[in-house]
């Protein structure tokens, strides 16, 4: 006789398996050292010391997870963080405006990340980025929880969105007012990914430093 199995049950089961995926794939990405250096893909990201306020008035600053691009190489559906900067700055830049990198270690909350990004923004303006995905636009005199545009639903966010983010967070610094990004709306993807999204979040938390100052990151593409 078969022993029927509850959701709650199988919803354990699959968290099981995939924490154990995780934390062997986890493992052996860990690439960094104690060099301030690390590589992912084809991106060299390199620390420079304490990051300052920016004093030009044309930039977008963006604030990378702590454990982005160093013991996480990849979102939650596998983009690379190479390509997700890239495809970041990019945007940015098409709208003659100049991105700036930082990396936040006492926080894995991407509302804090990002409003840390924008107070160090000449501009006003940052982004926020999880490892996983998750990205928030925000401005400086907001609010934390009251950010320009959130994108919360890693598993929907592609290369073209992420261009897209860049784009309009360069416009919000230009003081346009630009249409939100169009993101896709899947009602399974929370569902599907539920479990593997909290066990990244998990991981990300595992390297916060708390009341570490940010970090500021040169970004080089190979």
């Amino acid at each position: 006789m078969v022993k029927s199995v509850s959701n709650e049950e199988l919803i354990e089961i699959i968290t099981q398996q995939v924490l154990k995926q995780l934390t062997n794939n986890v493992n052996t990405n860990i690439i960094k050292s104690s060099s301030p250096v690390s590589r992912v893909g084809k991106m060299k990201l390199e620390e420079v010391g304490q990051a300052e306020s920016g004093k030009r008035s044309d930039e977008v600053v963006i604030a990378i997870a702590p454990a982005f691009g160093i013991y996480q190489t990849e979102t939650i559906v596998g983009i690379p963080h190479d390509d997700v900067l890239r495809e970041i700055m990019a945007g940015i830049e098409e709208e003659g405006v100049t991105a700036r990198v930082i990396r936040v270690l006492r926080t894995s909350d991407v509302s804090f990340m990002s409003h840390d990004a924008a107070v160090l923004s000449g501009s006003g303006i940052g982004i926020g980025i999880q490892s996983k995905g998750t990205t928030v636009i925000h401005q400086k005199d907001l609010e934390l929880l009251n950010n320009l545009e959130l994108f919360p639903q890693a598993p929907l966010i592609d290369r073209e969105t992420f261009r897209a983010i860049g784009k309009n967070a360069a416009k919000y610094a230009k003081g346009e007012s630009p249409d939100p990004v169009p993101v896709k709306n899947d009602q399974m993807a929370r569902p599907r990914y539920q479990a593997k999204a909290a066990v990244l979040h998990i991981k990300e938390t595992e390297h916060v430093v708390p009341n570490a100052k940010p970090i500021e990151i040169k970004v080089v593409f190979e």
